[in-house]
């Protein structure tokens, strides 16, 4: 697993997983990240992550493809997932996902913001995918929701398939 700080090394793919393990189903981007770290060989770089999108922005800085996992909240059935491509359009908005969604950061500088201010200045990776898979439960303490904890594996199959596609 990557650290924060680290480049990683070119034509490698950053999977970060975002997250805090200690209020429910917000922990599903660190434990989609951990499956990964178990299944992945050598072409992806899995990073744990809680957010802080001035971090975010240093972790991607540098690298072409970027595949995010966070939590959501949009009001869809919980273990859904959304896959949105944030390098063709953003992540808020009338074709995504309401600017509410990405509730878990509790940093003043979200993933959101991270995503969209790196557009402006035009330093967003090629290839940046955003996974949020919508959530049940966000309080303190206690695992993944069941309908999220099912949601994780496929997430993961998901990625690893993607990965190792023609346009990665």
């Amino acid at each position: 697993m990557s650290q924060p700080g680290k480049p990683v090394p070119a034509g490698r793919i950053l999977v970060i997983g975002i997250g805090n393990e200690y209020r429910g189903d917000d922990a599903v981007g660190l434990i989609v990240a951990r499956r990964l770290t178990e299944r992945s060989g050598l072409t992806i770089i899995v990073l744990e992550h809680n957010g802080d999108g001035a971090a975010l922005m240093e972790a991607w800085q540098g690298v072409e493809t970027v595949i995010v996992v966070d939590a959501v909240r949009s009001g869809a059935e919980p273990g859904t997932t959304h896959r949105l491509d944030a390098s063709r359009q953003p992540l808020t908005g009338l074709t995504a996902l309401p600017p509410e969604a990405f509730h878990g950061s509790t940093h003043a500088f979200s993933l959101v913001q991270a995503v969209e201010l790196s557009r402006t200045l035009q330093q967003l990776p090629t290839h940046f995918i955003v996974y949020g898979i919508e959530g049940r439960n966000f309080d303190v303490g206690g695992g993944l929701s069941s309908e999220v904890a099912e949601a994780v594996p496929k997430v993961a199959e998901r990625i690893l398939r993607e990965v190792s596609g023609p346009d990665m």
